[in-house]
């Protein structure tokens, strides 16, 4: 018998149930004129997913419920399966809160269709509570539920039956965690396979991140062979957000054959529908199959940067950005990205010069405004910023207590804010509610994970959409959007060349000093500190060190870090001054910073989560100090 499954990828507006519903409608349309046996839809596809103490709000779910019975009562000669939360109104959690579940739903003919322990809908089991998951908070599990009633979890995973033209079929039905097996005692496939499913379904709501598609089909490749029964991954497209990190979700639906084959795969972040015919007699998907292609970087950053903005954007209103464009790489490519997002007309480009900003950099932002066609401002700061310093220098700062009177002093650094805080908080900010829409925040990874960034200047503003790529991946995508967004130079060659400065002070220009970050290195260095699971330590850089395998440990060059420390004192030094900032007051700028869009393995925000404390060394790492400096 030949079985026809339709996978809606479709665009999950988290919060809008009513939405939601009006697109899952047109899918139900769209599968029945296919003759569609099954239709299979993500993952919390009516509330979405990432939404906060939304889920508190009875209301909210009252109408979810609303929704899955209309759901429910259009299933006439079709079996739908799609994602949504369940309640149960009787009981409650340990924490007096309502009980609800993340829970698929098997319909057919007006009528539900089997589930877990008694209910009517199937129950995840795996909830995630690492990285931006935090499922605990709102949701029961399976395996909780089981042993609350005193029952066996494999025992319960028992799979669907359905009866599509007169045929008795099983289907054993997923909810996304539940097919990540690598590190739960419990694989849910290989179980739900063992207790007689036919064909696995995965109903997902999975997050991209850079290489992740890669071990997704290894995982379900893998599944499908070890089962050795197929498998259909149904993932959905849109941006979610928990406040302080935006995520994109890219689709990819796929099928695999029960050999592990990937046969079948939906296009990257497209609103689309992933047909399969499944004959039940060999077990196999049949027919013309088209496998869509996964772009790698920088090609893989451009398309989740320019999706991910555009949507949020969208999701918040905004249709017009301002930009402070300093000549430098960071702004270069959040400028050209705004363009391509929101075309020309809807950008402002504004140059802030103070006396330290050379003609290079100068000539460089107003080569880069031309190029791309936009609005484009020169506001100068020198004088605003000579006024603040002397208000604060020559106004008496009067003791109540002894009456004497004192005078406040200017450090270089406090100066170089001073700046940073004029072009930000009061001319961009200023500039942009003038303009209409919202301004950018500019910064890079590198720069956000040692706090190099000023307060209330250079760190504020509605999205940091580059704020989740370190430096390296930020040239990148520079040359990709000259050579293949533009096709043509659009970004001066010349920016890609010159030695980035912040240009705040005499000391600082272009090509001589003043960014005391050494990418090629420090990218490297930094990023171990955030991306690797095991969360790199000043210890471990100075063991790798010690063992000549600090190059291979980081994935940078050993001829770089010969060439930036001539000694282990330098190389400690340097190592010191960064965790200390990494681990110390950027902490707090980071917890005041823009929402990141997401796209690595380890996002600042909800991702990393992380305290205000001191820095701290282990005893390790100063018995390898003191054996190295001797």
């Amino acid at each position: 018998m030949l079985i026809k499954i339709i996978c809606g990828q479709m665009n999950i507006i988290p919060g809008r149930p009513d939405e939601n519903y009006k697109r899952i409608l047109e899918l139900i349309n769209t599968a029945k004129d296919k003759q569609a046996d099954i239709l299979l839809l993500p993952e919390m596809c009516l509330p979405g997913y990432l939404i906060g103490d939304l889920w508190e709000q009875q209301t909210f779910l009252d109408d979810c419920h609303y929704y899955a019975e209309r759901i429910i009562d259009a299933s006439q000669d079709l079996c739908i399966m799609f994602g949504n939360v369940a309640f149960e109104k009787n009981k409650l959690n340990e924490d007096g809160r309502l009980r609800k579940y993340n829970a698929a739903f098997a319909c057919q003919n007006g009528k539900l269709i089997g589930g877990y322990m008694g209910r009517s809908f199937i129950i995840k089991n795996s909830l995630p509570n690492y990285r931006e998951f935090d499922d605990y908070r709102y949701f029961y599990s399976l395996q909780k539920l089981c042993a609350e009633e005193n029952a066996v979890v494999s025992e319960a995973l028992q799979p669907l039956q359905l009866t599509i033209k007169g045929q008795t079929i099983k289907v054993g039905l997923m909810i996304c965690e539940d097919g990540w097996t690598e590190n739960y005692h419990l694989n849910v496939p290989q179980t739900l396979a063992n207790n007689g499913a036919e064909i696995l379904f995965n109903l997902s709501c999975s997050p991209y991140s850079l290489g992740k598609n890669k071990k997704r089909n290894k995982l379900f490749s893998t599944q499908a062979k070890a089962a050795g029964i197929p498998l259909v991954y149904c993932n959905n497209v849109g941006v979610q957000n928990n406040g302080k990190n935006v995520f994109t979700y890219d689709g990819c639906s796929s099928a695999y054959n029960a050999d592990g084959t990937l046969v079948s795969s939906a296009e990257m972040y497209s609103t689309t529908i992933l047909e399969c015919i499944w004959d039940t007699e060999t077990g196999c998907f049949v027919g013309e199959n088209s496998i869509a292609p996964l772009p790698q970087e920088p090609e893989s950053i451009y398309k989740s940067l320019r999706y991910g903005t555009k949507k949020f954007l969208e999701q918040c209103g905004i249709r017009k950005m301002t930009i402070g464009l300093s000549g430098g790489i960071d702004s270069a490519i959040t400028a050209a990205m705004y363009v391509d997002i929101l075309g020309p007309e809807n950008v402002l480009l504004i140059n802030l010069p103070s006396d330290y900003n050379s003609e290079t950099t100068k000539n460089i932002a107003y080569n880069l405004a031309k190029n791309l066609g936009t609005n484009y401002a020169v506001i100068p700061i020198s004088l605003s910023c000579w006024i603040t310093e002397e208000q604060l220098t020559s106004t008496p700062i009067l003791d109540m207590g002894t009456g004497e009177e004192s005078h406040l002093l200017l450090s270089n650094i406090v100066k170089e804010n001073i700046q940073a805080r004029d072009r930000g908080a009061r001319i961009i900010a200023a500039a942009s509610a003038a303009f209409g829409g919202a301004f950018s925040c500019n910064s890079n990874k590198a720069e956000i994970t040692v706090g190099y960034c000023t307060f209330y200047g250079d760190i504020c503003g509605a999205l940091a959409m580059i704020g989740d790529l370190w430096k390296h991946q930020v040239y990148a995508l520079g040359r990709y959007l000259n050579e293949h967004v533009f096709q043509k130079e659009v970004i001066p060659e010349e920016i890609f060349t010159i030695r980035p400065s912040a240009e705040l002070a005499s000391s600082q220009t272009v090509g001589t000093g003043g960014d005391p970050l050494i990418y090629e290195y420090h990218d490297y260095l930094l990023a171990s500190f955030v991306e690797n699971w095991h969360k790199t330590t000043p210890a471990d850089i100075l063991r790798w060190y010690k063992a000549g395998t600090l190059a291979k440990e980081l994935g940078c060059s050993e001829e770089i870090i010969n060439k930036t420390f001539l000694t282990p004192g330098e190389l400690i030094a340097d190592l010191e001054r960064w965790w200390k900032l990494f681990a110390g007051f950027s902490v707090a700028k980071r917890i005041q910073a823009p929402p990141i869009l997401s796209i690595t393995k380890r996002a600042f925000g909800y991702d990393h989560r992380e305290s205000q404390l001191t820095a701290y060394f282990s005893r390790e790492y100063y018995q390898l100090k003191k054996e190295l400096l001797q």
